[in-house]
């Protein structure tokens, strides 16, 4: 029997590829083409028809690598075809390769008018005329010549395609085929009748009768239909096959919500703009579809996708508008776009969700509930609390499949983050957001679903992504025939809401992952691509300060708080966090585009501060003005208030002094020695006498590895990268560059390779911590660059600051899952302690961290920090991190406090303007209780909004006192809409009395009428 249905299985197969596929076309008639190639970057339809088209020919060349081309294509359908309108269709081929749909040519299809019609895709190459014989007919195609950098991942090659000024100038494509068809529906059909089942019985048992069943009836297909005239007993096969296509599924069956999806990366192996057109592409095949199958309903994420539609495509966007308020094309997600969750900081992460939820409320009236990241490289700890003050009740991620070592316990489960806030949360089974609905991931999905006995139900979301696509009709002819089948899970279309409503009640109460979602893959995410990603935190930086100085002086001096201006800035910021830029996983193109966004960003914002300080200053008169400090941190800096303007109060205790080759920098907080190599060889605690550094260990230590992953380059670290490594400690020159009682600083250069380093430490008076500036002048390939602290503390784990808190990872590895955490995410700072003595290691730009134990010399262990300052991928930006970079750390000795503290001020360096003194709007009592965020409010009212969040991990009370006259306060959630106090003790005139739990976020809203 085995063997009867391998050749059964061998003649439907080839019965579909040489009968039934060829006669899909009942006829089909050639059309006239003419093409217009684009000079530059794309242009818009009323642009492009104005220009002048030459004869095409089939099997001509086109496409330079991102170019553009404009077809003009006209024809009349013939007059004898027996046709109705719906079949008559347009068939094109633009020369499509074996790669994945999406990473390779695409085309736009306009009617006359400049109504967009559909896309032109891979396995989605027609487009419907409505046409009838004998009409006349002309669209035209904006073809794109995307070239394909790997969509088959076989191979990381290096490649010039990712930027245009690299990539070859000739052309990738060529026509294979332009033609009108009259499309034989019943054959159409009876190949989907056949795939379904076909796919179906594959994932059978082999001894199961179902199974054998279906190959039966699929047999006697083959023999009912004549294969001299298919187009007339294709019925015949359809009825063979019906009985086997009726049976229904077991009332135990698993339950697939299927949701239509297309996952567009918004830059990726393709620039931004090209992204635009992407969206425009599939929404037009989505839309497209709504009109052939009132059932379809399709989930779209990412507002700024919306909002590209809108500025490009209006009318576009206008005919999405009409099937979102139908409930069919439905806004998921509510962010603005599908970020990255691990580097994003804490106020960005929060308005990802507040400009995501608004535009889809003020466009649509719509508030997505569910939080939607299919493909983020893992997940925070802190997102469970900000999704639930966006208002989301949902989480949904595949992306936990990929991990490498361990398997996650669940599919369905409540996560709870770091301050004991749950969310709802579902990986769908099926392991993929790019799902065809075929008989193989439907086996998967329910076979794979970890829940069995607890819950039946699963997501599945479906049609072609990563570069757009989206939904097909054969996918939707899969949904309907699996709808309710024997030995199949049931399929229904559904939205994502009612996909949520279904697996909550059904799953109640359902079991706790507490923690973060760590991704145990692309771990060298956290390092690719340091200019984007230090323009990113110098960006968010720079809202904060530019926020908090135009509130204060909006309320103080009545300046024009620059709403539009800053909205745009958080706008470009917010795109780029999406999760292949701030992650360094995209070409070429797209991070030389995110640096320069990031300049203009710091250029406007620059601005902004500028004018808020000069309308600050022009509030008393500029004849008062003098040399003023403005201290955008939440902490004071020498005697410089939190979040206010003063004089500061600079000391005079640094020394230094030389003892044979070494340098000994001393203050009233630390004595540093800096040995003969230009290392440091001991750090004490004045206070307590306590050394920093384990016996027979340097710290500042650069180590250079070799970095080649075994696959996905600029996505992967490797644990293997331990196995190889050189510490840097060859010294090219070592000198003193300033000596003064308020600041010492040492200047120490390295080279190796084809690479410089310089660094500078500097100790300032008073301070906790020595501040170490790195310039590197970066040319190696395939290395990566770690600068390294031991500190002798003996603990099995370390603290690391994320968004609104931070997260104790073990540094031991006792079991699979800490192993696998092998690399991980900081923000600002990472800190470990014994019970008594902690030492921080601060950065103003550096993400990828490994913290790990060892073998202390006299007894116990220590722990080791590194900070992953650089690497060189090749793949998929050949180019990437080649050149200079300017990377600043701290080493800090005490608490997690004073980790907190420093973390600001090398994020938040102070600035000289000329002025007056500035009494904060906002202060808070409690150092535990740290006030991340002062703005006015979003909806334009003039009232003063203040996010706050407890920063050391227990219950904390303040007094958020304020300095201007309001009419009352409230709490809110991260919209601004006022909700249910949980940490609002009361309030006056005077400011707010809070009392947080552990990393609580809170969002207060002063009313100033």
């Amino acid at each position: 029997m085995y063997q009867q249905n391998q050749l059964t299985e061998l003649r439907v197969d080839r019965f579909v590829r040489e009968r039934l596929a060829s006669a899909v076309e009942r006829a089909s008639a050639p059309v006239t083409v003419e093409a217009w190639e684009v000079p530059g970057e794309p242009v818009p339809f009323e642009q492009a028809i104005t220009n002048a088209f030459a004869p095409f020919e089939l099997g001509q060349s086109w496409g330079r690598p991102w170019g553009t081309v404009w077809f003009r294509v006209t024809g009349t359908v013939p007059a004898e075809w027996d046709a109705a309108p719906d079949d008559v269709e347009l068939v094109v081929d633009l020369g499509f390769t074996a790669g994945q749909v999406g990473f390779q040519a695409e085309g736009l299809v306009y009617a006359p008018d400049g109504r967009i019609l559909k896309a032109i895709e891979p396995f989605n190459g027609y487009v419907r005329l409505r046409a009838s014989p004998g009409d006349a007919f002309e669209v035209y195609i904006e073809a794109a010549g995307n070239p394909d950098l790997g969509s088959q991942f076989v191979d990381f090659v290096p490649s010039g395609m990712g930027r245009k000024s690299t990539a070859p100038d000739r052309p990738l494509y060529a026509l294979r085929r332009l033609a009108v068809v009259h499309r034989d529906r019943e054959v159409w059909e009876l190949i989907q009748d056949v795939w379904t089942a076909r796919g179906l019985a594959a994932e059978l048992p082999f001894a199961s009768p179902r199974r054998a069943s279906l190959f039966a009836a699929l047999d006697a297909v083959v023999d009912a239909v004549d294969p001299t005239d298919v187009g007339g007993t294709a019925s015949a096969g359809r009825a063979v096959l019906a009985a086997a296509l009726a049976s229904p599924a077991a009332a135990s069956a698993h339950r697939v919500y299927a949701v239509g999806h297309a996952h567009i990366d918004s830059a990726w192996l393709w620039p931004v703009r090209e992204t635009i057109r992407k969206c425009a592409r599939t929404f037009s095949n989505v839309l497209d579809l709504m009109e052939q199958d009132p059932e379809f309903v399709f989930a779209c994420s990412s507002a700024q996708q919306f909002a590209w539609m809108k500025q490009f495509y209006p009318q576009l966007f206008e005919r999405i508008r009409e099937r979102v308020l139908e409930g069919r094309f439905v806004p998921v997600g509510g962010m603005w776009v599908e970020s990255d969750t691990n580097m994003p900081g804490s106020e960005a992460m929060a308005r990802q969700f507040v400009e995501g939820k608004q535009f889809f409320l003020r466009e649509f009236g719509v508030e997505p509930k569910e939080v939607w990241l299919p493909d983020s490289f893992g997940y925070s700890g802190s997102l469970p609390q900000i999704a639930r003050a966006a208002g989301a009740d949902y989480f949904l991620t595949q992306k936990i499949s990929w991990n490498e070592i361990n398997r996650f316990p669940h599919h369905s489960f409540e996560w709870e983050g770091i301050d004991g806030t749950r969310i709802f949360t579902h990986f769908p089974p099926v392991d993929t957001y790019n799902s065809q609905l075929s008989g193989a991931e439907l086996a998967h999905a329910e076979q794979n679903f970890a829940d069995k006995g607890h819950a039946n139900t699963s997501l599945v979301p479906f049609g072609w992504g990563d570069g757009g696509g989206g939904p097909t009709r054969e996918m939707l002819a899969a949904a309907q025939r699996t709808a309710s089948l024997e030995g199949s899970p049931t399929v229904r279309l559904a939205s994502p809401s009612e996909f949520f409503a279904a697996a909550s009640a059904e799953f109640d109460p359902a079991p706790v992952w507490a923690g973060e979602l760590y991704l145990e893959f692309h771990r060298g995410t956290y390092t690719s691509q340091a200019r984007t990603k230090q323009g990113n935190r110098r960006s968010e930086h720079l809202l904060h300060e530019a926020e908090l100085w135009a509130t204060t002086a909006a309320v103080r001096t009545g300046a024009e708080y620059p709403a539009d201006a800053l909205r745009e800035a958080w706008h470009t910021v917010l795109l780029q966090q999406f999760h292949d830029i701030l992650p360094g996983s995209s070409i070429g193109w797209v991070h030389d585009q995110a640096v320069e966004n990031y300049t203009a960003v710091a250029r406007s914002l620059e601005t902004l501060i500028a004018s808020s300080f000069e309308a600050l200053r022009g509030r008393d008169g500029a004849a008062d003005s003098v040399a003023t400090t403005f201290n955008a941190s939440p902490f004071a800096i020498d005697g410089v208030p939190a979040f206010g303007a003063a004089t500061p109060a600079v000391g005079a205790d640094v020394r230094l002094a030389t003892d044979g080759d070494d340098h000994v920098i001393e203050n009233s907080a630390l004595s540093i020695r800096i040995d003969g190599a230009g290392l440091i060889s001991s750090i004490v605690e004045v206070a307590s006498g306590r050394e920093v550094l384990p016996p027979g260990t340097r710290a500042n230590v650069l180590q250079v590895f070799r970095d080649t992953p075994t696959q996905w380059d600029a996505w992967d670290v490797d644990v293997e990268y331990r196995r190889s490594g050189d510490d840097l400690v060859a010294l090219d020159s070592l000198e003193v560059v300033t000596d003064t009682p308020q600041l010492v600083a040492v200047r120490i250069v390295r080279s190796f390779g084809e690479s410089v380093v310089t660094q500078t430490l500097s100790l300032r008076a008073g301070s906790p911590a020595l501040d170490i500036e790195t310039h590197a002048d970066w040319h190696e390939r395939q290395r990566m660059l770690k600068l390294a602290f031991p500190v002798d503390v003996h603990t099995s784990s370390a603290r690391s600051e994320i968004q609104f808190g931070h997260i104790d990872r073990p540094t031991h590895t006792n079991t699979s899952w800490d192993t696998a955490r092998f690399e991980t995410a900081a923000h600002r700072w990472v800190h470990v302690a014994d019970a008594t003595f902690g030492v921080g290691v601060a950065n103003d730009s550096t993400y990828g961290h490994d913290i790990t134990r060892h073998a202390r010399d006299g007894g116990g262990t220590y722990s080791l920090v590194r900070q992953t300052l650089l690497r060189a991928p090749l793949f998929p930006d050949p180019e990437a991190d080649q050149g200079e970079h300017v990377l600043r750390s701290a080493i800090v000795v005490g608490g997690v406090d004073r980790a907190i503290e420093e973390g600001y001020r090398l994020n938040l360096p102070v600035r000289e303007a000329l002025g007056a003194a500035v009494e904060p709007l906002v202060a808070s009592s409690n150092p535990a209780v740290v006030i991340e965020t002062v703005k006015l409010a979003e909806d334009g009212s003039g009232d003063v909004i203040v996010r706050i969040y407890e920063a050391f991990g227990a219950r904390a009370t303040s007094t958020i006192a304020t300095t201007f006259a309001h009419l009352g306060v409230v709490e809110t959630d991260l919209l601004e809409r006022e909700q249910r106090a949980t940490a609002l003790l009361s309030g006056d005139d005077a400011g707010a009395v809070v009392s947080l739990r552990p990393f609580q976020l809170v969002t207060l809203r002063f009313a100033r009428g």
